[in-house]
């Protein structure tokens, strides 16, 4: 039974807190103990392990711990922990023999983990693969190798032959397009089979035109894509936004040295083929706007993400302040924000169904927008904004008004809020009438507080 309530315990905190990673791994690994040396939680299931070890897809070392429980235990936690965490080693003895002659012929001469043979095909349960991360990897892993002169070259040619071997045998869910080098990867043998369940992608602008133009061709389910737009932008990714007949989420990031970004979106916000499906948008420009009024035409849009700096940055939001998106869920400024009437208005046609809203810039009158929140966001959940010492009125207002609120951060320093005691006393009084059924406030200086 206590197995079972741990799993309950599990998957609960998990998904109803952002708990600390240590905390986690330090519960399990006492609870494991205990199941293991009682025979309980070992006598579970293969399907209700697998819920359990989901949960620690990347607490590492917890799914270490379950490799070597027992053999059940092990092939369930090791198909999760080949997702992210390679090792090289492994890898290298899973290549064919011609690959190794290759690897033998550059000087790159790196023994096996074990002299057994290998218990999985570990190759096959590789999802997710960053060029950035594996490049590095690569390299740390030949600089321990004092033998090998060149190990720019070496890392190359290893990463071009463990490369072919993932796309023959994998079948990759993530992957970013991130490192100096990247293999021609589209042009191996099982690179359809291996790249047509594509999920989400990250890219930059300048990749070849060629991969663009296949990936367009192989994937059609991605769910998330992340483009970094950069000088040079090739023409092949005009075929691949298009090409996704299931985009969930899209990341558009304009480096300083792209100078507009007016053209291209134009280009590919006009075609026909655009996805309708889009529910999330994350617009970021490095010192530099982004043209964004194109956001009105996904209108089934559930979260937008406006991390600019500078006012000007907003000035095409004025543009946005009249578009209704009526499925919008959640609304964030990480930086710095558009101005109070545009924003204001911006609540009015669309606060209704907000349920979380994150503002985190001063602004001139900032008391402005938050009656605004009290006035038009009455489904909140949860609220990241800013009060002055003069505007705990407003807060009982917004305590008033927005009852589903479960969490609130409060920007508070000497300069803003420096009246603990008060505050917190407002808190404790909604909470006893019950108004605020759970509530949480982390703020800069201020101590976790919970109802």
């Amino acid at each position: 039974m206590i197995a079972y309530d741990a799993h309950y315990y599990i998957i609960m905190t998990h998904q109803s807190n952002p708990i600390n990673n240590l905390f986690l791994l330090e519960f399990f690994n006492l609870h494991l103990k205990y199941s293991v040396k009682n025979n309980k939680m070992s006598q579970l299931p293969a399907d209700c392990l697998h819920e359990i070890f989901e949960h620690f897809e990347y607490l590492e070392d917890c799914l270490h711990s379950c490799l070597l429980v027992n053999h059940l235990w092990c092939e369930v936690s090791v198909r999760i922990l080949w997702r992210n965490y390679w090792n090289y080693r492994t890898l290298i003895a899973c290549l064919p023999n011609e690959s190794k002659e290759i690897l033998y012929e550059n000087g790159i001469i790196i023994s096996p983990p074990t002299s057994k043979p290998l218990m999985f095909n570990y190759v096959s349960f590789c999802k997710e693969l960053s060029f950035y991360a594996f490049e590095y990897d690569i390299d740390c892993l030949l600089r321990k190798r004092q033998s090998i002169a060149n190990t720019v070259s070496a890392a190359h040619t290893l990463m071009q032959e463990i490369t072919k071997l993932l796309i023959n045998q994998a079948s990759l869910r993530k992957l970013r397009l991130d490192s100096t080098f990247i293999p021609t990867f589209t042009s191996f043998p099982g690179a359809n089979d291996c790249l047509k369940n594509l999920s989400e992608l990250c890219c930059r602008s300048d990749h070849d035109t060629e991969l663009f133009y296949q990936l367009s061709k192989t994937c059609h389910n991605m769910q998330s894509l992340e483009i970094t737009f950069v000088e040079d932008i090739s023409n092949g990714l005009l075929d691949l936004i298009p090409a996704q007949q299931n985009l969930k989420c899209l990341r558009i990031i304009k480096k300083l040295e792209c100078k507009d970004l007016t053209n291209i979106i134009a280009l590919i916000t006009s075609s026909t083929k655009l996805p309708d499906t889009l529910l999330k948008l994350n617009l970021f420009g490095e010192e530099s706007q982004i043209p964004f009024p194109f956001t009105a035409k996904f209108i089934r849009l559930q979260e937008i993400e406006l991390p600019f700096d500078e006012p000007e940055d907003f000035e095409e939001f004025e543009k946005l302040q009249y578009v209704t998106f009526s499925q919008l869920q959640v609304l964030k400024f990480p930086y710095g924000r558009p101005r109070n009437e545009l924003l204001i208005k911006f609540l009015e046609n669309n606060g209704k169904n907000l349920k979380e809203f994150y503002v985190e810039s001063v602004g001139e009158n900032n008391n402005l927008l938050n009656l605004a929140i009290a006035k038009y966001c009455p489904n909140l959940r949860k609220l990241y904004t800013i009060f002055k010492n003069n505007e705990l009125g407003t807060l009982k207002m917004i305590f008033n008004n927005c009852q589903y609120l479960e969490s609130i951060k409060v920007w508070s320093d000497y300069v803003f809020l420096d009246t603990k005691e008060e505050y917190l006393k407002i808190i404790e009084k909604y909470i006893e009438l019950s108004i605020i059924k759970k509530f949480k406030v982390i703020d800069h200086y201020f101590d976790d507080f919970h109802g």
